[in-house]
């Protein structure tokens, strides 16, 4: 048997499986056999049965449509439309789809969803002038581009002559997304402009090349007006075939690409097209939105956007993002600003849900962060997390090294998994500045290769021999530490440390560095590769086989944050390999970043089914809790204060950030007694109280006493949605309706030990909850921040107070939501939101906390105050309460750093 026999016998069976959506294990091995009786397929059992278990595992993957919403007015046009549109580009990408082995399902799903787009894209055959404005909601690393080719393909069949992709604000990510382009739609390597050779039809120009697109930009080019004829082979007015530009983010770039269209405009007047024109900006919150600081201002990208959609008769935005906090619902001052901007996507939002083998946020921070993330303590000797650019890297720290051995281990781990060939990648994300980027390659180089040389002298001795090595030995502690159960021997491994070491190399990716990440030259081989970057690292570019990433930054920007996170994506057959280094707060904003965006998307779920509109989900994320955060940081500069309206109906609030001075804390501790006596005054004796799990629980308690504690207690202004003000107006505005009753629970822990912190003050003993102090308490000798999430309570808290037919009926409706239906009951993680909308009565939680340092140790003798509170959907108008921000005192508070895109652009 060769190996030619099994990838002729793969690519054979994979063109039967992507006709059938589900195929069954028995299914797959029958099509398998079916095929192996040709000689040319012929392989033995052994070979068969491992290639079966391949396919299972690649067809199991499903995927769900996901969520949309459009304005009321809007007509379907697309089905009736069918019958005329010859689907030639879109088979062509089916096609490969196929080659690139999509799950059939998968492929079934990304045809329906990308339908679903193009029918809310205008008719391109519809006469005189109309413009759509969109958006599409994905994951980081989710499969966007290949939905928006997909996208493109459709939108061509069906008429569109003009497709212009905004894709990023550096070369190489729109380098990557142009032979993206090139191999999804156009069929052929742009940079190689002689027609003799043949060798330049790629992708799906390998199918039916007789139709070809004009481009005017290549993979190794931006657009420019002088080159812009030669590159397209016909002037913009004369086009047969539709043309494809792929440009820079790049206000430059814009300028350019708007004079040559006004130049070769072929419409009624001098400086309008009338040929219909698609326009994808691709990670549409970044450099797209209106990040101008004076009001009457529009910052030039977005100003110079608008421009080149005005210059067409007949045009369509569809901004693509994966973070639904894009400022393009926040920045403006007023909600008619938002809904008024040219960019708004007021006619349609659709939001995708990824495959199921997607490696997410949702499963590295929510799901079992213990088995992904890795905490990072030792850097600020070495590489402080806040640095200056003349600072010197002269060494490593332990838990870089550590995370480089992960690196090695893992490439010998998927060696025994017959990854022979495969794509292997290494992401250090620690400095904006390029100085320190290569300072770091050079420190990470020069210790990969005393490893490289180690498991190549000494690899391949006996393991009692080997191990004499320290740079050996050290491989096998990290194996013990990480890879134990990963189902492959040390003795087994060993021999392959130096297969596994030899090939990795180190790259610098940065707009000042020679080194490319071209994984297109080592599909054969597979490369792999250490690459040590900044911004480049940090928005769009993909790493091809990423395993390891080893995160040092400082942002607390979410789309930043979300953006950086390029270890997400897909992890065919070593997603247990995966590993995340980074920093205790860096994990805590992640986890709670990617709760909020889970949040916002099940909101848009609810309200297609409540038909919305576009406008009203923008209103929704506008009066989110965390634009508190977002607005705060974008309007940094000012140095006002600004007013924001916040809605609390269905969300949870909490004291994370608490005062530590004796005073205060005294005065909370007290506040709580306080609440115990006013409630045992009007009746409600808490020590008689329901004792459960999480505490003693007190149902259907009087408002009064609640809005006292509130207003008594001493918030930290950096807590700042559990500011008392606004929350007791939002209270009081209901206090004679839906909030008038509320469940009270004292925490207290059901199953206490000796060490237990035991408090008697309130009249009953209360176990207190443990909780770790966090990093950033230190910032300043008043502050206390609950661990590295800033969060108090337990998960399913809020579960507290149902009945089992409400807390049933809760977790029914989660699992009822699109994307969740194929899942069973028992591997859905139910998040504390979805009890929330079943609550009958607000839910107020008094905790006593016992407050340690990061080696266990109890810090008082007494515990430290806190409160969260459960707010219940409203059935009343939705109204917002004001707070009032001082961009000054967030800088002083969340640090003066951003390391936003525009800053770091200053070095990288």
């Amino acid at each position: 048997m060769s190996e030619e026999n099994l990838k002729r016998l793969e690519t054979a069976t994979q063109a039967l499986l992507a006709q059938e959506s589900h195929p069954s294990p028995d299914r797959i091995r029958e099509l398998i056999d079916g095929c192996r009786v040709a000689p040319p397929l012929s392989v033995d059992d052994d070979a068969a049965e491992k290639l079966a278990r391949q396919f299972e595992q690649r067809h199991g993957v499903s995927m769900q449509i996901g969520s949309v919403l459009t304005e009321h007015d809007y007509e379907p046009w697309l089905p009736a439309a069918k019958s005329d549109i010859n689907p030639y580009y879109w088979d062509r990408y089916r096609l490969l789809l196929t080659e690139k082995k999509f799950s059939g399902q998968v492929i079934a799903t990304l045809d329906s969803v990308t339908d679903r787009i193009l029918g809310l894209l205008e008719n391109p055959q519809r006469e005189g002038r109309w413009d759509r404005r969109g958006m599409v909601v994905g994951h980081v690393q989710s499969g966007k581009t290949a939905n928006y080719t997909g996208l493109i393909n459709k939108a061509v069949d069906a008429g569109y002559k003009l497709i212009i992709v905004i894709a990023g604000i550096h070369n190489n990510l729109r380098n990557q997304t142009q032979m993206r382009i090139d191999e999804g739609f156009v069929g052929r390597d742009s940079a190689i402009q002689k027609k003799s050779k043949d060798d330049r039809f790629i992708g799906v120009g390998r199918y039916d090349s007789s139709r070809q697109p004009s481009t005017f930009t290549n993979s190794l080019q931006d657009f420019s007006k002088d080159s812009a004829g030669v590159a397209s082979g016909h002037p913009l007015k004369n086009l047969k075939e539709p043309a494809v530009f792929v440009i820079k983010k790049n206000s430059h770039t814009l300028k350019n690409l708007i004079s040559y269209i006004k130049d070769h405009s072929s419409g009624r007047s001098s400086e309008t097209v009338d040929a219909p024109m698609l326009l994808i900006d691709d990670e549409a919150d970044n450099a797209s939105i209106n990040i101008s600081y004076k009001k009457d201002e529009v910052s030039r990208i977005n100003g110079q956007i608008r421009e080149l959609l005005n210059l067409f008769e007949r045009s369509c935005y569809v901004g693509y993002t994966a973070t639904p906090f894009a400022n393009i619902f926040i920045d403006p001052n007023s909600d008619d600003e938002m809904l008024g901007q040219d960019l708004f996507p007021k006619h349609f939002i659709v939001s995708l849900d990824p495959p199921s083998n997607y490696f997410g946020a949702e499963r590295v921070f929510l799901d079992h962060p213990e088995k992904v993330i890795r905490p990072i303590c030792d850097n600020e000797d070495r590489l402080p997390l806040k640095h200056k650019i003349n600072h010197d890297v002269s060494s490593l720290p332990s838990s870089l090294m550590d995370a480089i051995r992960a690196f090695i281990v893992g490439r010998a781990i998927r060696l025994s998994r017959d990854h022979d060939g495969k794509h292997s990648s290494m992401l250090v994300n620690a400095s904006r500045f390029t100085r320190i980027q290569t300072q770091l390659r050079n420190e990470i180089h020069d210790r990969l290769q005393r490893i490289q040389s180690s498991v190549r002298v000494n690899g391949a001795k006996p393991e009692t021999e080997a191990v004499k090595d320290p740079e050996i030995e050290a491989l096998k502690q990290l194996w013990k530490r990480e890879y134990a159960d990963c189902g492959v021997d040390w003795k087994e491994l060993l021999p392959r440390m130096n297969e596994a070491a030899a090939p990795i190399k180190v790259i610098e990716v940065n707009s000042r560095s020679s080194d490319s990440l071209n994984y297109g030259d080592h599909e054969k081989s597979g490369l792999s590769v250490i690459a040590v970057g900044g911004l480049s690292l940090s928005r769009g570019l993909t790493l091809e086989g990423l395993m390891i990433s080893y995160f040092l930054r400082n942002s607390m920007m979410y789309d930043t944050l979300m953006q950086m996170g390029r270890w997400f994506g897909y992890r065919p057959e070593y997603d247990d390999l995966c590993r995340v280094w980074m920093t205790e707060d860096a994990q805590g904003w992640y986890t709670h970043i990617a709760e909020s965006i889970e949040e916002l998307r099940d909101e848009l779920k609810v309200m297609q089914r409540a038909n919305a509109t576009p406008e009203e989900f923008g209103l929704k994320v506008r009066s989110h809790p965390d634009t508190l955060i977002v607005t705060a940081r974008n309007k940094f500069g000012s140095g006002e204060k600004f007013v924001l309206r916040i809605g609390l109906a269905n969300k949870f609030v909490e004291t994370h950030t608490l005062l530590t001075d004796e005073e205060a804390l005294e005065h909370n501790r007290s506040r709580a007694v306080n609440l115990v006596d006013d409630l045992r005054a009007i009746g409600a004796d808490v020590s008689k109280a329901e004792r459960i799990t999480a505490g003693h629980l007190l149902k259907a308690a009087p408002v009064e006493p609640v809005v006292k504690f509130l207003r008594q207690f001493r918030n930290h202004p950096a807590s700042m949605l559990s500011d008392p003000e606004p929350i007791c107006r939002h209270i009081e505005e209901r206090a004679n309706g839906e909030l008038r009753h509320w469940d009270i629970l004292f925490s207290s822990l059901s199953n206490p030990n000796s060490s237990t912190l035991k408090d008697s003050s309130l009249g009953f003993t209360v176990n207190c909850q443990k909780r770790a102090r966090g990093n950033r308490s230190t910032d300043s000798a008043s502050t206390l921040r609950i661990g590295s999430r800033q969060r108090v309570s337990s998960r399913g808290v809020e579960k507290t107070g149902l009945d089992a037919g409400q807390i049933s009926r809760a977790e029914a409706m989660f699992r009822d939501e699109p994307g969740r239906a194929d899942l069973p009951p028992d591997k859905i993680n139910y998040p504390d939101r979805c009890y929330r909308r079943v609550r009958p009565r607000p839910l107020l939680i008094v905790h006593l906390i016992e407050i340690t340092d990061d080696k266990d140790q109890r810090l008082d003798s007494l515990p430290v105050a806190a409160w969260s509170i459960s707010f219940p959907m409203t059935g009343m108008e939705e109204k917002r309460v004001e707070y009032v921000v001082n961009t000054t005192w967030m800088r002083e508070n969340f640090g003066d750093e951003t390391e936003d895109d525009e800053l770091e652009g200053a070095d990288d």
